[in-house]
């Protein structure tokens, strides 16, 4: 069967990072684990007399469930969802059948899923699947492009280029500071996603153990279930419906859409460098730029990253809006939106693949950026008229804009205006180092 997503077949190479996290399969296999985890916690309740504590070898064979999961094992679960209709509630029939061929009536299966509602188990599976993955895939590509990106501007921290402010010649700047700007506010951002943490919602049909304290009232079951939650490296919500409110998830979304929007304006400063001709890209033998112009070397990495940032921002954008909201206690509108975080973080880690990509193409024309610095020399005459201020010449702005605005001025005739000043002898030095 062919794909339909760009992401399972075009781009499937770039995004096999995800997969672990974010795939039907890694879906039920954290849902295994949350369940079982469970029932080992029901088991060491001395609350419960009708469970008995684990032996060593009762926990091992659980834990084999869970590492043993696979395609095979995957495609047994959607068996039974045939007939439930219901994706939880086949998970709960699987590990039922498979705990009693390893274990027969030593276990006992009445106690699985026991008490919760199916988005206890949910949303403590993604909660555990999105901090994983946080971890292992998104914070260290992250961290990858800062670095490449670092690089760069280190490389380029002396390298003075002329500047735009609304696409016009102004102040002199240095490429190096300009990368710098980016590597900086995505560092903050990084910073963020480094201490963002999921809640995880546990506490039955409408999150207040009714269900678990008329079978044991005698059990402290939100002692129980808030140790349940931090066991899975999750934070405990205290008071909840029967859903998570996923309130986080909105937060990782605006904290990803603020990343995606850092890079879409850094794509675009890129793309505008290119096209100045501040970067050369590097030709590679035998690609195509154009098929009908053969000149062209384009700048498709970061027009990529821009098309892909968008997309991703878009779904994030929809998590953070609709998510946090649910009628009453529960409608389940959420339930479908969720399935989609993989295609959202799938067109992230793209665009930061192709970031990369085109960052290592580039190479600095250091004659380009000097040739444009001095053909407009224009853009030296905030300095001049900060140090007439600075020796007290109140009309210092006024007379620079007589010199130079509208005017195409040379390097000479700022030279014999600074030294016709009358400032001080050091200040006049410097100024005409500078126009050197």
């Amino acid at each position: 069967m062919q794909p339909l997503s760009p992401l399972d077949g075009r781009y499937s190479k770039q995004t096999e990072c995800l997969r672990a996290f974010f795939t039907e399969e890694a879906l039920m296999r954290a849902r295994i684990f949350v369940e079982l985890s469970y029932f080992a916690a029901l088991a060491d309740e001395k609350g419960i007399p009708e469970l008995k504590a684990l032996s060593s070898s009762q926990k091992k064979a659980i834990q084999q469930i869970v590492d043993d999961f696979d395609e095979k094992e995957a495609a047994k679960v959607r068996e039974v969802e045939k007939k439930t209709n219901h994706d939880v509630k086949a998970i709960e029939y699987y590990l039922r059948n498979e705990l009693t061929r390893i274990g027969g009536a030593k276990f006992k299966t009445e106690f699985l899923h026991f008490a919760l509602t199916s988005e206890d188990v949910n949303n403590l599976a993604y909660g555990i699947l999105i901090q994983d993955a946080i971890k292992s895939v998104l914070r260290p590509e992250l961290t990858a492009l800062i670095a490449t990106l670092h690089a760069l501007g280190a490389s380029q921290k002396n390298r003075r280029m002329l500047s735009l402010t609304h696409g016009q010649p102004a102040t002199p700047t240095t490429l190096g500071k300009e990368i710098e700007v980016f590597v900086e506010r995505l560092m903050r951002q990084r910073d963020q996603l480094s201490h963002f943490r999921m809640q995880g919602k546990f506490g039955g049909a409408v999150g207040n153990y009714f269900a678990h304290e008329s079978a044991y009232p005698d059990v402290n079951w939100r002692v129980l279930g808030k140790r349940f939650v931090k066991s899975l490296g999750l934070l405990p919500i205290e008071n909840s419906t029967q859903i998570n409110p996923h309130d986080d998830l909105a937060e990782l979304s605006h904290v990803t859409v603020r990343i995606n929007t850092i890079l879409i304006g850094l794509s675009r400063d890129i793309w505008m460098y290119i096209s100045r001709g501040v970067f050369l890209q590097r030709v590679i033998e035998g690609e195509v730029g154009s098929s009908t112009m053969p000149h062209k070397v384009n700048p498709i990495d970061f027009e990529n990253a821009e098309g892909n940032l968008g997309l991703s921002s878009a779904l994030f954008t929809h998590f953070a809006e609709k998510l946090p909201i649910s009628r009453l206690q529960r409608d389940l509108s959420d339930s479908t939106v969720q399935r989609n975080f993989g295609v959202a973080f799938g067109y992230h880690v793209l665009a930061l693949a192709s970031l990369r990509k085109g960052l290592s193409k580039l190479s600095v024309d250091t004659a380009m950026l000097k040739e444009e610095l001095a053909s407009h020399p224009e853009v030296l005459t905030e300095a001049i008229q900060t140090v007439m201020r600075k020796n007290g010449m109140s009309d210092a702005y006024e007379q620079m804009k007589k010199l130079s605005r509208g005017k195409k001025i040379s390097i000479g005739d700022l030279r014999t205006f600074v030294s016709g000043l009358k400032i001080a002898a050091a200040d006049r030095k410097n100024l005409l180092k500078i126009l050197a």
